[in-house]
């Protein structure tokens, strides 16, 4: 029985390009991607090529990236939360401290907007508090700002 001759799939530079298009990727993330499908004849210097053409024509930009992911995100998560993110997608340094000083709002209005979508009233036990103290804790919310936001010092200005 003869079988076809197996057609080649997308190039790297194709399939970088398709995820791209569906968002914003850092270069350590799309990397990570393009990797996992190495075909026989692709290399990882091949992958480092493929990205740094699609820099050079600022098809792939950290810079972008993180700005996009903070602005999506920082409704619902704190500022530790979105430095964390950043790093274990491979931005740091300037993209990160340039992305963050975008975030609109303070901290504690983010925490409160986060917390009143969550919760409908203040703690009134130390269980409550404890419980609630968590959820913006597990969000990366400053533990100033969530003892604050608990306490009822926080308006929809950031502060009372």
């Amino acid at each position: 029985m003869n079988r076809p001759a197996r057609t080649p799939g997308p190039s790297l530079m194709a399939r970088a390009i398709g995820l791209l298009s569906r968002r914003e990727h850092s270069r350590v993330e799309l990397a990570r991607k393009v990797q996992r499908k190495l075909g026989p004849d692709e290399t990882v210097a091949d992958v480092e090529r493929v990205l740094d053409r699609l820099q050079q024509q600022n098809l792939l930009s950290d810079a972008r990236f993180a700005a996009s992911l903070v602005r999506q995100r920082s409704v619902r998560y704190g500022d530790r939360r979105l430095v964390r993110d950043l790093r274990e997608r491979g931005v740091a340094g300037e993209e990160t401290a340039t992305a963050m000083a975008t975030l609109v709002g303070t901290e504690a209005e983010r925490a409160l907007g986060a917390w009143s979508r969550r919760f409908d009233a203040l703690p009134a036990n130390a269980a409550e508090r404890g419980r609630q103290g968590r959820f913006l804790e597990a969000r990366g919310f400053s533990m100033e700002v969530i003892v604050r936001v608990l306490a009822g010092k926080v308006d929809a200005d950031g502060d009372r």
